[in-house]
């Protein structure tokens, strides 16, 4: 028998990495079981709570708008700032591009993707635009992190965004770490894909080519500027930690592009392969175990805030700052945990408020309580859950209803029985959780005592 009932109580409270490439890409392939195994918290970022989201606008140097989203982690502030570049011709809405950012704001980070000059929803005309201005484009983004959040420790880029990521990274002092995904070892290396319009832009000065189904006008100032830039000899002079990662069968940045600029650069240096991933990492697993790579790589080179543990003799501690809103540090036992309060009310809604503490309390309790009973009686209880709310409501029979002290603490508390059980116990069972010790608390009278300390 599966028994599922609805108990309301009412409760009164006064508390309120030189290598061949071919053996490089042998020998990784169990790289990520042992990534996942050493950063378990990697292995599943799908249930982690929704991030938060803002739109974002700054200037380029020419003063043209271009527009971004800052993904935020859903329950701390971010620990560091990482800016990513997409590929050429794509926009920060890329299905890759979103995933590799909310496995990154899972572990933490703080995340910008933003559409280059000419792109997306960004101003300006892409068929002015150049291999340099996406270089300035990504300091741009990194002034404006820089001067509104904190400035960016992270740089990611993919296939061109990737190229171009190495030449940011080489002006931008705050970056510590880069990570290029499906990145051209020379950026001259995007002529390929123009090779149908290559001899009008020659003869012409432009031509409008076809990539992956839409028209783009290429100038040859564009051409002329791929033409000077030399990412071997930047990787070369960058002395920053740099990871590529490269898919073997990309067939659109092949993989001797890997290798190229892995010889070329300094260490630490590392190497991962996405077997079986295309170029645009389609695929969602392909692109959220990237992101999650780069998470757990990046923790070894990038600073993370040092934070004092807070202590206590006591039960719990609660420590707030100023500058925290009421993000509030806890010790719970032995346990280290976030406060807050929603969104709604002013807070960064990083962890539960106080009185869904409270009710988590009363749950665990009746949870616990149900437990230990039918264990000792040996009865057949697969499994119990417990839900609660809390509520503020007036009494039935209240006298003066629009007096604020007229309404009562409510906790509205039902739990869910499943096993081999007959009526009688399941009436029993409801009985012994109307008597779990948080239940007893909230119901009896509460002294909380306070003083002042040193």
């Amino acid at each position: 028998m599966t028994s599922q009932l609805r108990v309301t109580s009412t409760f009164f409270s006064s508390m309120e990495m030189t290598m061949d490439m071919h053996d490089i890409c042998n020998s990784i392939s169990a790289w990520k079981a042992v990534i996942l195994k050493i950063f378990p918290r990697l292995s599943n970022t799908s249930n982690q709570r929704t991030m938060k989201l803002e739109k974002v606008t700054f200037q380029n140097k020419e003063g043209q708008v271009l527009s971004g989203r800052l993904e935020f982690p859903a329950d701390q502030h971010p620990h560091n700032f990482a800016l990513f570049a997409h590929c050429f011709t794509c926009t920060k809405n890329l299905s890759a591009v979103r995933n590799i950012s909310r496995a990154l704001t899972a572990q933490g980070f703080g995340v910008l993707r933003f559409d280059f000059t000419g792109l997306g929803e960004s101003e300006g005309d892409f068929a002015d635009t150049n291999f340099s201005g996406n270089v300035a484009d990504l300091v741009a983004a990194s002034d404006h992190l820089a001067e509104h959040y904190q400035a960016p420790s992270l740089l990611i880029g993919h296939s061109l965004g990737g190229a171009a990521s190495i030449f940011a990274a080489a002006e931008l002092d705050n970056i510590q770490a880069v990570a290029t995904i499906g990145a051209p070892s020379n950026p001259v290396h995007v002529k390929h894909l123009l090779t149908s319009g290559l001899e009008e832009i020659e003869q012409t000065g432009l031509a409008t080519v076809d990539l992956s189904g839409r028209k783009f006008t290429i100038k040859k100032q564009f051409i002329d500027d791929l033409e000077t830039k030399s990412l071997a000899e930047v990787a070369k002079d960058l002395r920053k930690p740099l990871l590529i990662l490269h898919s073997p069968q990309d067939l659109t940045v092949g993989i001797k592009n890997a290798e190229e600029i892995y010889i070329a650069a300094h260490h630490p240096k590392s190497f991962v392969s996405l077997d079986g991933a295309d170029h645009l990492l389609s695929i969602r697993e392909d692109s959220h175990y990237a992101g999650q790579v780069i998470a757990g790589w990046a923790s070894r080179y990038i600073s993370f805030p040092e934070e004092e543990k807070i202590q206590t003799n006591h039960h719990v501690v609660a420590s707030l700052d100023t500058d925290d809103g009421f993000s509030t540090k806890m010790k719970v036992g032995n346990h280290y945990m976030i406060a807050d309060e929603p969104i709604s009310v002013g807070g960064n809604d990083h962890g539960p408020s106080p009185y869904e503490f409270v009710s988590a309390g009363l749950s665990a309790c009746t949870a616990m309580t149900i437990q230990m009973y039918v264990r000792r009686k040996g009865w057949d209880l697969q499994h119990v859950e417990v839900h609660t709310s809390y509520d503020k409501r007036h009494a039935e029979d209240c006298e003066d209803c629009e007096s604020p002290s007229a309404k009562i603490d409510t906790f509205d508390r039902e739990i869910k029985l499943e096993g081999d059980l007959d009526e009688k116990q399941v009436k029993r069972i409801i009985e012994i959780a109307d008597k779990c010790p948080v239940h007893k608390t909230l119901h009896n009278e509460v002294k909380v005592n306070t003083k002042l300390v040193p």
